[in-house]
């Protein structure tokens, strides 16, 4: 343990934030001391570990009362901006549930900022683009040369690594360009991706070049979190599982793989991740991304399988099972263990976000039973031992 692991990170009492005696400094120029051998980066390379690692998506995020408190303070948009709060979110999360990894805390669509693409949040509907891009003039005016402006996530990023050092290894992650892609045509979500399709069928040369800026912007982005201290990064399709497998193929394989391969000179292991994408796991295999994110709609055996187990996978409990009561959420959590097998390059996470009701316990105990469960099947084949049994009651409120 460093210097720095021993202080503990920013403490949040009655919504303030209190500074500990490690000052935060404007901006690191180097990386810390990463995490590199952790159970984390080393499943991530389909290496053996001695357990499963486990983290989760939006494992930081309104379930938290510790993070709640800082929203009644500050926006989600300030938060992301303030590289101290950010890693305070982050930290705090990943010290409180037990995990493996810390994801550091920002937005997908930070990087539509800096394009020239203004967006505000809109209660009860989530991301809203100002002015949608539609036209091919609108593609032109977009930006490629400010992603240093992003630095602030880099900087909260180098906060995270600063304080974890080699205990806990730091993700870090931006948005795929399809997904991107998506929020900038339609303006916001959308449910059948209407004005986007239309683009890449009726406009395929402004859609390529569309999704041949936000590769290079968003490899900028994430190559200084990886130079600020990210151990590995993660790629979040979110809504790729829209596309057909011969769209998915025709109009956007090429794209991904392009900013996997940029993310991989920086040296780290790369995610990727997608929801409804079950059908296009084969193709989304041919990115070369170390890992493959699978969400809970196909069993992980068989989604590895689909993969013909040349890559690490990551997955995939349905997080509405953390509102199950312990007796279901046990037993889908370790049918996911045996379905894995003990074969090298399995992480547990569940196949999409934390949902913000989730009962903070039930996602303690799950980040336990996994450590405890495969550490045991890894030692005696015995399973799970007492110690992580806890029972506690569906849909309770222990924040």
């Amino acid at each position: 343990m460093t210097p720095d692991t021993k202080a503990g990170p920013l403490r949040l009492r009655s919504g303030q934030v209190h500074a500990t005696h490690w000052a935060f400094q404007k901006c690191y120029s180097g990386k810390f001391m990463s995490a590199t051998n952790s159970i984390f980066v080393r499943a991530c390379k389909s290496l053996p570990v001695e357990r499963t690692p486990v983290w989760f998506m939006r494992q930081a995020g309104r379930y938290m009362a510790e993070y709640r408190a800082v929203r009644k303070q500050h926006s989600l948009l300030e938060i992301c901006k303030k590289p101290s709060l950010a890693a305070e979110v982050t930290i705090t999360a990943a010290e409180a549930l037990g995990v493996d990894a810390a994801i550091i805390f920002a937005d997908l669509l930070l990087p539509l900022e800096v394009m020239g693409l203004p967006f505000h949040f809109s209660a009860g509907e989530g991301p809203v683009i100002e002015k949608p891009v539609r036209t091919k003039e609108d593609i032109a005016n977009l930006r490629t040369d400010r992603a240093g402006e992003l630095g602030y996530v880099s900087e909260a990023v180098g906060l995270v690594a600063k304080h974890f050092g080699e205990r806990l290894p730091v993700i870090g992650f931006c948005g795929a360009p399809f997904t991107l892609a998506s929020y900038m045509i339609e303006g916001g979500g959308s449910r059948n991706y209407v004005h986007a399709k239309k683009m890449m069928y009726n406009s395929p040369a402004e859609w390529d070049e569309l999704m041949r800026k936000l590769v290079t912007v968003t490899a900028e982005y994430s190559t200084s979190q990886v130079r600020a201290g990210a151990d590995v990064i993660q790629v979040f399709d979110s809504w790729v599982g829209c596309l057909s497998v011969e769209d998915y193929r025709k109009y956007v394989l090429a794209h991904v793989t392009d900013l996997v391969k940029r993310l991989q000179k920086s040296k780290v292991p790369v995610i990727y991740f997608g929801t409804d994408s079950a059908t296009l796991l084969p193709a989304m295999k041919e990115t070369g991304a170390e890992v493959i994110g699978l969400d809970w709609r196909i069993p992980l055996d068989e989604g590895w399988r689909s993969l013909e187990h040349g890559c690490a996978v990551q997955g995939n409990l349905d997080p509405v099972l953390l509102f199950a009561e312990w007796k279901e959420l046990k037993s889908r959590a370790e049918d996911i263990l045996q379905r894995a097998g003990g074969r090298a390059g399995h992480i547990f996470n569940l196949g999409h976000g934390i949902l913000p009701e989730t009962p903070v316990e039930n996602v303690k105990n799950l980040a336990r039973l996994v450590r405890e469960y495969s550490a045991g099947d890894s030692a005696s084949g015995s399973g799970l031992r007492a110690s992580a049994n806890p029972k506690p009651k569906a849909g309770s409120r222990r924040s």
